[in-house]
């Protein structure tokens, strides 16, 4: 099976087509994820912080905590570059011959998406709430952002879902391709021990120039004379 189309994609070595690639479901996935990403945390440092005509301060526009802001900006940084990694890996998932490190690369996106899904749900959770206790005094600019923010956090949660559903179906292909091409080796039954050529299994005989003695049929006397 070694580089032999594993793991959902082509064998080792064919060439690269950008359209075919572009519309395969996966690579969707992972784009709309990017540009999720990229417009939370670009909303949040644009135009997430900000102060009083009194004093310039700046502060987190959901409910001056900045943890919600440092988080919507922490997660949505770190989902653009993975998302940027994992494109490239899927370019370069076809030329990769060596069946273990497709697996690897098939569960690291597995694991990644997983935890991502979660991280984007808690983060949703998270500026809903702090938007939710925010007074309407205290945001002058930036309230469009916010809710910018909130609803591709939204959304993310399921762009990222998606992509655990297509790490586990290429991962699940990998192993049934793995257990059609395994063949169990049994040993091949054992004959009877044959044989030794060229001996017949006829009764014994007697070798040729013997002589049997007879046995004396009783006592006979020697004769008188």
């Amino acid at each position: 099976m070694e580089g032999g189309g594993a793991y959902g994609a082509a064998k080792a070595g064919g060439a690269f087509d950008l359209g075919r690639f572009v519309q395969q479901p996966q690579v969707l996935a992972r784009i709309a994820s990017a540009v999720f990403a990229l417009i939370v945390f670009a909303c949040l440092v644009g135009e997430g912080y900000s102060n009083l005509p009194s004093s310039p301060q700046l502060f987190c526009i959901f409910n001056h905590n900045e943890d919600a802001c440092r988080y919507g900006i922490g997660i949505g940084v770190l989902a653009f570059l993975a998302c940027i990694f994992f494109f490239m890996v899927d370019i370069y998932f076809p030329q990769i011959s060596n069946t273990t490190d497709r697996k690897y690369l098939v569960l690291a996106d597995l694991g990644f998406s997983g935890l991502w899904t979660f991280l984007w749900f808690i983060g949703f959770c998270f500026l809903t709430n702090q938007w939710a206790w925010t007074r309407a005094e205290d945001v002058y600019i930036g309230a469009d952002s916010a809710r910018a923010a909130i609803t591709f956090s939204f959304f993310s949660i399921f762009s990222w879902g998606l992509l655990i559903a297509f790490a586990y179906k290429r991962y699940k292909m990998g192993v049934e391709d793995f257990a059609q091409s395994y063949i169990d080796p049994t040993p091949e039954a054992s004959a009877p021990y044959s044989s030794y050529p060229n001996i017949s299994h006829e009764s014994y005989q007697q070798p040729p120039f013997t002589h049997t003695a007879e046995a004396p049929e009783g006592y006979q006397p020697p004769p008188v004379y």
